[in-house]
C-alpha cells in the first residue's frame, strides 16, 4: 500500500492509500481531515469542506495539480505539502527546502566511496564529502579498533564501575551515580537536553561535513561507541539523511556540544531532518523514507556522539579549503590589474625575494613572473609603456608578493592544525582499550582551531583590504590614466563607482570580524566548564570574511576586464587573456550603465569555482617546469604539474605562448 508523508501547518501526517487511483486533491484533503481530527479546536475550521489549498511537493517545491491521479504524479513514500490558503508563515516554519535549493536540485547519490580509519582524513577529503562526492565506508582495522573499544564500554557497565559520562551524570551532576536501569535513558536525555542550538540550520553540504567528521573520530576507536551503532551513522550519511542543526550554540568546550547534540538528535529519530529526498521533516519520517531506523543509544553513546571540537573544525575546512582557492586566485587578479595600470615587474624578479625567503613569497613573486614574464609572454600592453619615465609602483602593486605571500604561509600553518584536528580524538573520556580502562581529560577543548581559525580570518581579510586598494586605482582617472570609474560617458553613466563603495563596505565589515573570537571566556555548566574557546563564532566568521575576500576579487577582477577595454586594441599576455576571455563568457563589457549586481554574482562565481585557476594554472605549472631552479612551490596554494595532468587540464603548447 502506498504510502505519503505530507506536511499540514507544522504537522507531518503520515497517510495511507489503498488505491493508487485517487487524486492529489484527495491527498490533500485526506492530510487536512486528520490535521482536524487531531486538533482539539479542529483547527480552526468547520470542516474539510471548508478548506483551500494547495499541494506541493517537498522535493524541488513544485505545485501538484489536484486532478493528477497519485500514482502519476508522486512516488511511494514521498513527501508532500498542504498548503492553506490564507495562512500566514509562521515565525517557526521550516521551509521544505534549506537556502540555495537550485544547488540541492542537483544531487546525485554517489557511487565512490571513502574509506575512513580515523587518521587519514585530509580537508580535500572532507570537502568533497560535504559536496556529496563519496559515501563513507569503515576500514577493517577500524572497525576492530571500535568493537574492542566497545568491550570495554560493556565491561564498565557489567561491573558497575563509576565512570563519568557512563555511569555518571555530566559537568557538574560528574558525582551522581545512576542506577544500571537508567543509563540508556541517561544518554537519551543527554541528546535531547543539550540539543538547544539557535540559528539558521546549517546547509546540506555543512551537515555532511559535520556528520562524516563525526565518523571519522568515532573510527579511531577511543569513543567507546558500538559497531552497530557507528554503522547506523554512516547508512544515514550514506542516504543523506541530514539532521536540523542549528549553527549558533557552541562555546568551543566541553567540545560542539549543542550542533552535535541536534546531529545525534536526527539520528535517533527525533527533531527535524532534511535529505534531498524529502526536503525537510520529521527525523523519524526522513530515516523511514530510506530505510532506516533509528539509533538506539546504548551506554556511553550519547556522549559519543556529541563530544568534540567537529562542528569547529568541518567549519574550518571549508574555510580553509575556500581561502587556499581565493589566495592563489588573487595573485592571477591582481597580475590583471597591474597590466592594466601600466606596471612594471621589476618588483618581481627572483633575487629581491630570494634575500627575504618567505616560502608564500617567493611562491607569489613566481606567479607574477609566469603571468607577466614578456619574454616568455609578449605583451603589447607592457611594450607600450616601456620606456616611460617611472621608476616603482604603489605599494598595491608592487608589495603583492609581501602580502599575498604571508596569506598563502598562515593558510598553510592553519592547514596544518585542521588537519591534525580532523584526525585527533576529542572525546571525554577517552577509552583506552589497549589499557582496558577510561581516562578524563580535555582534548574536546577547542582552543587549536579557534586560535587558528582566527588567525586566518585576520591572514585573508588582507587580500581584500590590498584589493580594495587596486579596485580604487582602477576607477580613479588621477591614478590610472583612465575613464572615471571605468565608463564612457561619466555623468550620465556612473560605471563602478557604487561598486567600489561595495567593496569598501565589504572590507570595513572584515575588520570587524577580525577581531579574534578565542580571546573571549565565559565561565559555563557551574564553574565546571570555566574556560572556553568560542571556536564555533571563530570558524563562522572566518568563513564570512573569506566570502568578503571572494566577492571584493570578483569586482577586482571585473573592474580590470573593463579596463582592458579601454587599452584595445592592445592585448596583454596569453594567459591573463584567457582570464578576460573566461570573464566575458559570463559578463559583457560596460558599455552603458546597467544591473550591475548579477555581474558580481557571475565573477564571485568564477572564484567559488576556482575557474580563473583552472584557466591560468597550465601556463603557471608550464613557466614553472622551464623555471625549476628558481621556483619552490608552496604548500597549500601552489597546485603541481603532476595534479594538474592527472585531472586532464591540458598544457598549452609552445605555439599558443
Amino acid at each position: 500500500m502506498p504510502r505519503y508523508t505530507v506536511h499540514v501547518r507544522g504537522e507531518w501526517l503520515a497517510v495511507p492509500c489503498q488505491d493508487a487511483q485517487l487524486t492529489v486533491g484527495w491527498l490533500g484533503r485526506e492530510a487536512v481531515r486528520r490535521y482536524i481530527k487531531n486538533k482539539p479546536d479542529n483547527g480552526g475550521f468547520d470542516s474539510v469542506d471548508s478548506v483551500s489549498f494547495l499541494v506541493r511537493r517537498c522535493k524541488g517545491l513544485g505545485l501538484l495539480d489536484n486532478e493528477d491521479l497519485l500514482e502519476v504524479a508522486l512516488e511511494d513514500n514521498e513527501f508532500v505539502e498542504v498548503v492553506i490558503e490564507g495562512d500566514a508563515m509562521s515565525p517557526d516554519f521550516i521551509p521544505s527546502q534549506p537556502e540555495g535549493v537550485y544547488l540541492y536540485s542537483k544531487y546525485r547519490e554517489p557511487e565512490k566511496y571513502i574509506a575512513l580509519d580515523g587518521d587519514s582524513l585530509t580537508t580535500e577529503d572532507l570537502v568533497n564529502l560535504g559536496k556529496g562526492h563519496y559515501k563513507i565506508k569503515l576500514t577493517p582495522t577500524a572497525e576492530k579498533k571500535v568493537q574492542k573499544s566497545r568491550e570495554v564500554i560493556d565491561s564498565i557497565v557489567k561491573e558497575k564501575t563509576v565512570v563519568y559520562g557512563i555511569t555518571t551524570g555530566f559537568g557538574k551532576f560528574a558525582r551522581t551515580v545512576i542506577p544500571i536501569n537508567k543509563l540508556e535513558e541517561l544518554q537519551v536525555n543527554l541528546v535531547r537536553s543539550h540539543s538547544s542550538g539557535v540559528g539558521k540550520p546549517l546547509i546540506p553540504e555543512r551537515c555532511r561535513m559535520l556528520l562524516a567528521l563525526r565518523i571519522n573520530v568515532l573510527a579511531k576507536g577511543y569513543s567507546g561507541i558500538s559497531l552497530e551503532t557507528l554503522k547506523q551513522v554512516i547508512e544515514a550519511f550514506n542516504a543523506s539523511c541530514l539532521p536540523y542543526v542549528p549553527e549558533k550554540g557552541t562555546v568551543g568546550a566541553s567540545g560542539d556540544l549543542a550542533p552535535l547534540s541536534h546531529l545525534a538528535l536526527g539520528l535517533i529519530g527525533e527533531g527535524k531532518m532534511w535529505s534531498p529526498k524529502s526536503g525537510w521533516a520529521d527525523a523519524k519520517y526522513v530515516l523511514e523514507a530510506h530505510g532506516l531506523k533509528p539509533v538506539v543509544l546504548k551506554p556511553k553513546e550519547g556522549l559519543a556522539l556529541i563530544n568534540g571540537t567537529q562542528m569547529i573544525t568541518s567549519l574550518g575546512c571549508e574555510a580553509v579549503e575556500r581561502a587556499s582557492a581565493i589566495a592563489r586566485q588573487a595573485d592571477i587578479v591582481a597580475a590583471l590589474t597591474l597590466e592594466v595600470l601600466k606596471g612594471t615587474t621589476k618588483a618581481f624578479d627572483t633575487d629581491i625575494h630570494a634575500v627575504r625567503p618567505h616560502r608564500g613569497q617567493i611562491e607569489v613573486a613566481f606567479r607574477f613572473r609566469s603571468l607577466l614574464d614578456s619574454d616568455h609572454h609578449p605583451s603589447e600592453i607592457a611594450e607600450s609603456h616601456r620606456f616611460c619615465d617611472r621608476v616603482q609602483d604603489a605599494y598595491t602593486m608592487r608589495c603583492c608578493p609581501q602580502v599575498h605571500g604571508v596569506v598563502n604561509d598562515t593558510i598553510a600553518f592553519v592547514k596544518n592544525i585542521i588537519t591534525t584536528e580532523l584526525n585527533s580524538a576529542t572525546d571525554n573520556p577517552m577509552v583506552f582499550a589497549s589499557r582496558g580502562e577510561t581516562v578524563s581529560g580535555g582534548n574536546f577543548h577547542g582552543e587549536y582551531p579557534a586560535k587558528a581559525l582566527d588567525y586566518l580570518a585576520i591572514g585573508v581579510h588582507e587580500l581584500a583590504a590590498i584589493s580594495e586598494r587596486r579596485i580604487e586605482r582602477l576607477c580613479n582617472p588621477a591614478l590610472s590614466e583612465l575613464p572615471a570609474f571605468l565608463v564612457s560617458e561619466g555623468g550620465l553613466n556612473s560605471g563602478f563607482m557604487i561598486a567600489h563603495c561595495t567593496a569598501a563596505a565589504l572590507v570595513s565589515e572584515n575588520k570587524a570580524l577580525c577581531h579574534p573570537s578565542s580571546v573571549d571566556s565565559l565561565s559555563t555548566s557551574a564553574a565546571t566548564e570555566d574556560h572556553v574557546s568560542m571556536g564555533g563564532w571563530a570558524a563562522r566568521k572566518a568563513l564570512r570574511v573569506i566570502e568578503h575576500v571572494e566577492q571584493v576579487l570578483a569586482i577586482e577582477l571585473l573592474a580590470a576586464c573593463q579596463g582592458i577595454e579601454f587599452l584595445r586594441p592592445l592585448k596583454t599576455t596569453t594567459p591573463l587573456e584567457k582570464v578576460y576571455d573566461l570573464v566575458r563568457s559570463v559578463v559583457r563589457p560596460w558599455m552603458k550603465d546597467r544591473f550591475m549586481a548579477p555581474d558580481i554574482e557571475a565573477a564571485h562565481r568564477l572564484l567559488v569555482e576556482q575557474k580563473v585557476w583552472e584557466v591560468a594554472a597550465p601556463y603557471i605549472e608550464k613557466y614553472r617546469m622551464e623555471h625549476i631552479p628558481e621556483s619552490r612551490p608552496v604548500s597549500p596554494t601552489a597546485f603541481s604539474l603532476e595534479f594538474l595532468q592527472k585531472n586532464s587540464t591540458r598544457l598549452p603548447e609552445s605555439g599558443d605562448l
